[in-house]
């Protein structure tokens, strides 16, 4: 399941509901003082299933910018193992490097699949003709075992890619946190009764676990919001613009 981002903001009006009506519940029932144990143990809950998400969502996003270093650093070894090939057959495929390097540009400005259709018909070309050059009459004698190595990683590492982004927490997970949030909500307004309504608390309570909640789906999923990787995209540019 990929959740969007903007669906968080349901919990600002959600939680403000429920510490209203929190609030309300008590002004009606006379709470018993071992109940103050419990909203802390649910509280600290809450805190720390809020702190683990986030946590697992940011190292997912570090490992995506990770695994486009790693591909751009592929990439560059291949390219540079070229100088195996004989000089002939050298031209062309620097071409198709450079056009597959424009190719896996721009993966995150919108939803999309890892591998684009254009990523894929580069790859068979240059593995095909990189076949046919290692056994060609001028090429090293070890272009074969250090070129087609080089490429099978570069290749790989794309479907590494896509594999990452399709890793998120079970949606059990996200599910709880909205549970927990509105649970959360519901007994903060349960103690304010002693201290009458508080508006600027109840608010500063709702937007800062909506603000959380949304950066925390932001990074988790960054095609579906605002947020996108776009930035790391210029390993790769720096990349193509050194191939001549």
């Amino acid at each position: 399941m990929t959740l969007n981002p903007f669906s968080a903001f349901l919990v600002l009006p959600a939680m403000l509901l429920l510490l209203e009506a929190g609030r309300q519940f008590h002004i009606r029932h006379k709470v018993p003082s071992e109940s103050l144990a419990i909203e802390s143990a649910i509280f600290a809950l809450f805190g720390l299933l809020l702190a683990f998400t986030f946590s697992g969502a940011v190292a997912r996003y570090d490992t995506h910018r990770q695994l486009i270093v790693e591909e751009t650093n592929d990439i560059f070894t291949a390219y540079l193992r070229l100088d195996l090939l004989p000089p002939a057959a050298q031209p062309a495929l620097r071409q198709l490097f450079r056009d597959y390097t424009t190719s896996r540009l721009h993966l995150y400005d919108s939803v999309t699949k890892e591998i684009s259709p254009a990523s894929e018909h580069l790859q068979r070309e240059i593995w095909q003709q990189s076949v046919a050059a290692v056994a060609a009459p001028g090429a090293n004698v070890d272009a074969a075992k250090l070129l087609l190595p080089a490429l099978n990683a570069m290749i790989d590492i794309t479907a590494t890619r896509e594999a990452a982004f399709n890793m998120h927490p079970p949606e059990i997970v996200f599910l709880l946190l909205f549970a927990f949030s509105g649970g959360s909500a519901f007994l903060a307004g349960y103690s304010l009764h002693a201290h009458g309504r508080s508006w600027f608390y109840m608010v500063a309570l709702a937007i800062a676990v909506t603000a959380t909640i949304y950066a925390t789906l932001e990074i988790e999923y960054p095609r579906e919001g605002l947020l996108r990787l776009t930035g790391t995209d210029k390993t790769l540019i720096d990349l193509r613009n050194s191939m001549n």
